[in-house]
């Protein structure tokens, strides 16, 4: 804990993004709030379903995609973090793709897509300064890491009642198969200051995972109208249970103060394997939502998502963990989302009043548990998000803009806070259509 706490230190004097709760399992994650279609209603994604965009966590909406329609569908982001604990504060800022994705119809009923997203991410630096030697001296030890996790996924949909976006009575299943994929680098560092070498040699601890997983999800979505006026949606989405293997290289070592070059290797031994088996675990997830829609005018929807944990429980495969017990353990994770659209008209006379407004909220009971002073302390998530979404070329094509507000953790032990702004095109375009010639 204390070098989590040490995290000013560390993060200023860097230049990459500085997030110390990165640091355990393969880091920490922004799903599903690095697409800006839906962190602009707070990340309500269950029942969320459009002929123009594509929303990967719920499979069953690729069952809404246009006939005779490609879509294509990115966005970037940028981040202002701020880190704050009791007693000190820093900031940091960072911009990336948040998404790549494309959709198209291969039959009236069957419709599939593909994507690119970033699952989790580690980055962090931290420092923490110790005595030893009876007091006389001090060891500085440095923790950092760096990675990351990638999804892959290839899905489909089927339309089970009705078609695309037809009016009425509709049904949609469907399902993703995901590959996780990348690697996580993390050391610690010791380092005597101001001692003879001969006698006192810098050590590092070293270790390299890589994850190469296929997973799966499932999702339904079913819509009921209600009279003239409304209609009611329900959106389910399942995660079975996944045990994964993965390979770890690690190395213990000293190394030279003067040019950081490696003096003696002491893990492994002469022989033996430099690679070891750990695991991730993930858990049963389950997710459902509600919604309901008025005449194409506004729409206000509601999600619950459950699972003992949240993401990937990590084990290490050594009997010894490299560096150390940790102090993190997991518990029961929970989520929910709320968030209303004004939707915009294309029959409207002005193009303010083809506009799409929203906005939502959210809240999380993390899934980590840190032990500080021998009390338990949860990891909670809250927050809010709003944006627009703009038709372009008729309607068929949006630009998405948001913005979204997000509060991790606390100030008594370190707390998050994180501002977004996201920008996302959704090219909806008809590829497969005949032209007719008079």
């Amino acid at each position: 804990m204390v070098s989590l706490l040490g995290f000013a230190s560390g993060s200023t004097a860097q230049n990459s993004f500085n997030m110390p709760y990165s640091q355990f399992g393969v880091g920490t994650t922004d799903l599903p709030y690095v697409l800006p279609t839906l962190t602009r209603m707070g990340g309500v994604v269950h029942t969320r379903s459009g002929n123009n965009y594509i929303n990967p966590f719920n499979p069953a909406s690729y069952g809404s995609i246009g006939m005779e329609s490609f879509v294509f569908d990115m966005g970037v982001s940028i981040q202002l973090t701020r880190l704050e604990n009791s007693s000190d504060h820093a900031s940091d800022a960072d911009g990336n793709i948040s998404h790549l994705m494309v959709g198209m119809p291969l039959t009236k009923w069957w419709k599939v897509a593909a994507g690119l997203l970033p699952y989790s991410s580690v980055d962090y630096v931290s420092v923490q300064e110790g005595a030893y030697n009876n007091g006389l001296n001090t060891v500085k030890n440095i923790y950092e890491g760096n990675g990351g996790i990638n999804m892959v996924f290839v899905g489909s949909a089927f339309n089970i009642l009705g078609s695309g976006m037809e009016s009425g009575r509709r049904l949609q299943a469907g399902f993703n198969v995901e590959l996780l994929t990348g690697h996580i680098q993390r050391a610690l560092s010791y380092s005597f200051q101001n001692v003879d070498t001969t006698h006192f040699m810098n050590k590092r601890r070293y270790k390299e995972t890589k994850l190469a997983n296929v997973v799966f999800d499932l999702g339904l979505q079913y819509w009921e109208p209600l009279g003239e006026r409304y209609t009611l949606g329900v959106g389910l989405t399942y995660k079975p249970y996944r045990k994964l293997d993965i390979d770890e290289e690690m190395l213990v070592y000293t190394y030279h103060t003067s040019d950081q070059s490696l003096a003696d290797t002491i893990f492994p031994a002469a022989g033996d394997p430099t690679t070891i088996g750990s695991t991730l675990e993930l858990d049963h997830t389950f997710g459902i939502g509600l919604s309901l829609e008025r005449n194409q005018r506004w729409l206000v929807a509601a999600d619950a998502t459950f699972a003992g944990w949240s993401g990937m429980k990590y084990t290490e495969g050594t009997d010894t963990p490299l560096f150390g017990q940790s102090t993190t353990t997991t518990g029961p994770y929970s989520r929910y989302a709320l968030g209303f659209e004004k939707i915009g008209s294309m029959d409207a006379s002005s193009y303010w009043g083809r506009i799409s407004w929203s906005a939502g909220i959210h809240t999380e009971r993390g899934a980590m548990r840190l032990q500080v002073n021998g009390r338990e302390e949860v990891i909670n998530e809250w927050g809010c998000g709003l944006g627009a979404a703009l038709p372009m070329r008729k309607g068929r094509s949006l630009l998405t803009l948001s913005v979204d507000y997000r509060s991790f953790g606390n100030k008594d032990l370190l707390q998050r806070r994180c501002l977004s702004f996201g920008i996302a095109v959704s090219s909806c375009e008809r590829w497969f259509s005949k032209r007719k010639y008079n």
